[in-house]
């Protein structure tokens, strides 16, 4: 089926030849929310029961950890300059880049799914299992997301940059859907707690499929196919 949606032509973009202390600064922030989320379950508990000791120490591990990187220019849109100047160079991926997008691939998938099983558990029985889905369920699909990542089997994660000007958007498609669904349930779970399991379960999946159909079209931000020449 031919793509009717919204697309890029690399010709007509400007190429950016450095970043600035500013962009470089405003991705710290970004990879310290990706690696934080890592450990699933402890991140359940911060959801469930507020902040304690153990999302403060590993906080502070990740902020660290992170800040070192970010020094070195080993995260991505930390880099002096873009490591991708032509989304349709084949060149070498680093290794950073692929750890990086891996666990962001973590995130995305693993939260996204894992809530979604239990809203659907939760309305079909009436109880909510979360904290055992968490429990016995992040780590199993955590370590198959991970391994994807190092079998270079992830968009952004292959092993050459060449696939860039689609796979970009395939991630940030996922990561306005998933944020946004997750965000919305949040509010909705803080807000209005009576709503029925029912409810909260179409108010997750409409925002997966809209915003999913967003981002297959080319509306959202970074969801365009970018191309090298006109048809």
């Amino acid at each position: 089926m031919r793509y009717s949606g919204k697309v890029e032509y690399a010709r007509a973009r400007k190429m950016r030849e450095a970043n600035t202390r500013l962009y470089r600064l405003a991705h710290w922030p970004i990879w310290i929310w990706v690696f934080f989320l890592a450990p699933g379950p402890l991140t359940f508990t911060l959801f469930a029961h507020g902040f304690g000791w153990g999302n403060l120490a590993w906080l502070m591990a990740v902020v660290a950890g992170t800040g070192v990187a970010g020094l070195r220019e080993r995260l991505p849109g930390v880099e002096p300059r873009p490591y991708i100047l032509r989304f349709d160079e084949d060149k070498p991926n680093p290794l950073y880049r692929r750890v990086c997008y891996t666990f962001a691939w973590n995130a995305v998938i693993s939260f996204g799914l894992l809530n979604l099983c239990g809203l659907i558990i939760a309305a079909a029985t009436g109880v909510w299992y979360m904290k055992q889905i968490y429990g016995y369920g992040y780590l199993p699909l955590c370590g198959v997301i991970l391994l994807l990542g190092a079998a270079g089997r992830l968009p952004r994660v292959g092993l050459s940059t060449g696939g860039e000007g689609t796979d970009r958007r395939c991630f940030y498609g996922s990561v306005w859907a998933v944020t946004v669904a997750q965000t919305l349930l949040l509010g909705v779970w803080k807000a209005l707690p009576q709503m029925g399991t029912l409810v909260k379960l179409g108010v997750y999946v409409g925002a997966l499929l809209l915003m999913g159909l967003a981002a297959y079209r080319g509306v959202l931000p970074r969801t365009r196919p970018i191309v090298m020449v006109a048809d």
